[in-house]
């Protein structure tokens, strides 16, 4: 009843939130993104899509359009490799930022060693900076992570919006330098953070420098102060700070992309699975689990 091909589609815009980045992800034209969903609502009788010019969001009906799209290709892709008869060998050094640790990457992460037993999976978790200095240098296959600034190399998970996150009931006096909770250079978000913070003229300073995840997040929880974070993956016990109240600048947007590294042919089709696996599953990477 539901064409793989449209479900594909439709996963690529419910992950970007808009027809010209899944276009785009796709290698189609926006022209036909749009015919791939219509033809999928037609055959779901439902609106899966609300969107007008300036936004494009999910339906109730979208939302569970999700996991039976994720589960119909799933299920797709385990019988395409039984009837090729091929299976995936080699070692993938794979590197994911610190921002996942909490998310539901790990799951995807399992059915990928579920699904692919004889693949070496090698992980790193650093700061998406130095993975793209990993990626460099020739010592990842894949990663996950940030994008920095305006550039556009790496295909498009999804896009978030920065926003400035504390612990429940935190006041920022507009008066005095604003605590910041960073990660150290070279990370992206603090950089973003600095920038935005001289950009507008803003007094900081830094309540606390933490190369991991948790320990931003526990000085977050004491009230040391303020971090910089995506919206869709603020971790439980921490709170969006109303940046004009509290005289904080905005921050923008971000993007969260796959990179490949230098084409290793003991990696590329595990490299090329697991990445297939990661944008069939990226909605699931920045809801609560």
């Amino acid at each position: 009843m539901f064409d793989p091909v449209q479900l594909r589609t439709f996963l690529a815009v419910a992950q970007t939130l808009s027809f010209t980045q899944a276009a785009r992800r796709l290698g189609l034209r926006q022209s036909t993104v749009s015919q791939h969903v219509r033809k999928l609502e037609e055959a779901a009788g439902r609106q899966l899509f609300a969107r007008d010019t300036h936004s494009v969001e999910l339906t109730e009906d979208g939302e569970a359009m999700l996991g039976f799209a994720r589960t119909i290709l799933a299920a797709n892709e385990r019988a395409a490799g039984w009837f090729a008869g091929t299976r995936l060998r080699g070692k993938l050094r794979f590197g994911t930022s610190e921002d996942f640790v909490l998310t539901r990457l790990p799951e995807i992460l399992e059915a990928f060693r579920r699904e692919h037993p004889e693949v070496d999976l090698e992980l790193t978790v650093e700061l998406s900076a130095t993975l793209h200095q990993r990626m460099t240098a020739g010592r990842l296959d894949l990663m996950l992570g940030k994008r920095a600034g305006e550039a556009t190399h790496g295909q498009l998970v999804w896009r978030d919006k920065l926003v400035w996150i504390g612990s429940e009931g935190l006041r920022i006096d507009p008066e005095r330098p604003v605590p910041l909770i960073v990660y150290p250079p070279p990370a992206i978000t603090r950089a973003r953070a600095l920038e935005a913070m001289e950009r507008e003229g803003r007094g900081w300073r830094v309540a606390c420098t933490s190369g991991s995840l948790s320990g931003l997040i526990a000085a977050a929880r004491a009230g040391l102060g303020v971090m910089a974070h995506a919206q869709g993956l603020i971790p439980p016990g921490l709170a969006r700070v109303a940046a004009a109240r509290a005289g904080l600048p905005e921050l923008g947007g971000i993007d969260f992309v796959l990179l490949h590294g230098r084409r290793r042919p003991a990696a590329q089709d595990a490299a090329q699975a697991l990445a297939a696996a990661i944008l069939a599953g990226g909605d699931r990477l920045h809801r609560p689990l």
